[in-house]
This record gives C-alpha cells, structure tokens and sequence, in this order.
C-alpha cells in the first residue's frame, strides 16, 4: 500500500488490524465476566455488591477512606443514617 498524504498506508493498516484484534478479544472477555457473574448469581451472590466490591479492590485505602467519610456525610446531609434525624435536629 503505497503512502497517501505522507500517511505509510500498510502502518496504519497494521495499526488498525491490531485495534480490531484487541477490540474482539475485548468482547470475548466481556462475554466471560458476564458469564461469571450468572454464575455467581446463580449460587446466591449479588453482582452489583460483586461489582462494589471489585472496584473498591482497585482503590488505594486514602481513596476508600475518603469515598466512604464523604458518602457517610452525604448519607447524613440527607438523614438516611440511624441518628442523623437527631443531628439534624441539633444543628436547627
């Protein structure tokens, strides 16, 4: 494939063979985490906790620590915490 525009033409159709590679091995794994889920599912496990949980993993602690001070706050801003009606009632 000669060069077009000062663009190699078989480098970027190597470039975008290899995308369309990954990009298929990519819906093969999304195909198998679901599967994994179902399966988990079928044995009594919750995969939006699964989920939850995974992405927590990911996290460094300081990160987990301050998702959780926050959504306590914001889960006390909005009274959806045991005491927060009594807080809230303080601060008045």
């Amino acid at each position: 494939m000669p060069d077009v525009g000062g663009i190699a033409g078989e480098r970027l159709r190597s470039f975008i063979e290899r995308i369309e590679r990954l990009e298929e091995e990519r819906r093969a794994l999304s195909g198998d985490i679901k599967e994994v889920y179902a399966e988990a599912r079928g044995t009594g496990f919750e995969p939006k906790i699964m989920r939850q949980v995974i992405k927590l993993r990911r996290m460094d602690k300081e990160e987990v620590d301050e998702e959780e001070s926050l959504l306590d706050l914001y889960k006390r801003a909005l009274g959806m915490m045991p005491g927060a009606e009594l807080e809230a009632h303080a601060a008045e």
